[in-house]
């Protein structure tokens, strides 16, 4: 998990994107890049589709953008649907209803690589990991990166 994710920062990082990190309290990381409002809902799913194929292209054995179990053996599954209009996802510091009361975390980039599972923090630990922070971990999230033409070239994909 902990590569996957850097390898999809490593995309963004490329496109000039800023990216911010969050556990789910489940099995994945949710990738967060905060954008200008200057693109509609269409325009930013179709955005993090083309990023989810571009990523699945690079790296097929490990990647897959199509949805669906089947297609996930083996696989990590970029969900870029979430990224439509009604789409959700669970919100920072949500507990999930799941053994062990796991919690979504928001997390510095440089706390990624000694992560143990991104269902680390329950409702049992989360107030030490609060207490022990030095910095926001999501200092710097109102930047705001438009989608530019040159990353949708860099990615083989077009602007709808």
């Amino acid at each position: 998990m902990i590569d996957a994710t850097q390898m999809v920062l490593a995309v963004l990082e490329e496109l000039g994107l800023e990216a911010f990190l969050k556990t789910s309290g489940g099995k994945g990381m949710h990738i967060i890049v905060p954008l200008a409002r200057q693109a509609d809902w269409d325009t930013v799913k179709a955005f993090a589709k083309a990023i989810a194929e571009f990523v699945s292209r690079q790296l097929p054995e490990r990647f897959t953008a199509t949805m669906g179990p089947k297609n996930r053996v083996g696989k990590i599954f970029i969900d870029y649907l979430r990224n439509s209009r009604g789409g959700s996802t669970v919100t920072a510091y949500s507990v999930r209803a799941r053994p062990g009361l796991p919690v979504s975390v928001p997390i510095a980039l440089d706390e990624l690589a000694g992560l143990k599972s991104s269902a680390q923090w329950d409702i049992t630990n989360l107030e030490q990991r609060l207490k022990k922070l030095k910095a926001d971990p999501w200092a710097g999230y109102s930047n705001r990166r438009k989608i530019t033409q040159k990353m949708w070239k860099q990615l083989g994909a077009k602007r709808p």
